[in-house]
């Protein structure tokens, strides 16, 4: 399985954008690798992420490990304050 980051390149949300910068950001730094998959270019793509997270109306950014729904960013943000990411991102 692989870690997938649902994010969209395309919004007008400011909090959206800080959200998927700042998950970026944390995986990058503890070396995880992950797949950036971007529901903006691709329908297909968006209602996949929909389905993984069984929420019709899911807006990224959306964390997968394969098709397991991992969480949004607040379940993220709690598993950064818990020191329990890898457990959240089932690695």
């Amino acid at each position: 399985m692989s870690l997938t980051l649902f994010y969209t390149s395309v919004s007008s949300s400011v909090q959206i954008k800080k959200s998927q910068e700042k998950i970026q950001s944390v995986l990058d730094s503890k070396k995880i690798p992950f797949r950036l998959v971007d529901i903006a270019q691709c329908s297909e793509d968006k209602e996949l992420m929909r389905k993984i997270c069984g929420d019709p109306t899911a807006l990224p950014p959306q964390l997968s490990n394969g098709d397991v729904y991992c969480g949004d960013f607040a379940a993220f943000e709690n598993a950064i304050e818990e020191e329990r990411l890898n457990e959240f991102l089932k690695l």
